[in-house]
C-alpha cells in the first residue's frame, strides 16, 4: 500500500515547483518521485526518462500530484453513491458505477479500492 506520508509529500512538492523550474532534483526527491510514480502506475521506463531533468521530472511529479488527487475524489464520489444505491437495493446500478470508474482509474491503490467494493457487492448477492 502506498505511504499517505510520501503522497502528501510529492503533492507538496508539485505546488512548490516554480515555472521556470528551479532545480530541485535530490537524491531525496528522486527516490520520492521513483517511488511515488510507481505507485500512481507510471512505468519504471517513463519515469526513468522524466528524472533525466528538472523540467521534465517537474513535469511527471505535476501528474503523479494530479493522478492522486483525481483519483481520490473520483473514487470519493463514486463510494458515496455506490454505498447510496446499495442501502437502496440498486445492487446492479452500484456495481455499474464501480466499473465506470475502473474503466477510467490508472491508480492502482485506487483500483484496489474498487475491487474491494465489488467483491462485496458479489458477496451481498
Amino acid at each position: 500500500m502506498p505511504s499517505q506520508r510520501d503522497w502528501d509529500a510529492v503533492k507538496d512538492l508539485s505546488r512548490r515547483i516554480t515555472d521556470p523550474v528551479q532545480p530541485f532534483l535530490t537524491a531525496e526527491t528522486r527516490a520520492l518521485v521513483q517511488s511515488t510514480a510507481h505507485d500512481v502506475g507510471i512505468p519504471p521506463g517513463e519515469t526513468a526518462r522524466a528524472l533525466q531533468n528538472d523540467e521534465s521530472a517537474a513535469v511527471l511529479v505535476k501528474e503523479i500530484a494530479s493522478r492522486i488527487t483525481a483519483g481520490s475524489r473520483r473514487l470519493s464520489c463514486v463510494l458515496v453513491e455506490v454505498d447510496r444505491r446499495r442501502d437502496a437495493g440498486d445492487l446492479d446500478g452500484a456495481r455499474q458505477l464501480l466499473n465506470d470508474v475502473l474503466a477510467v482509474e490508472v491508480v492502482p491503490h485506487y483500483q484496489d479500492i474498487v475491487h474491494v467494493y465489488l467483491k462485496a457487492l458479489d458477496d451481498e448477492q
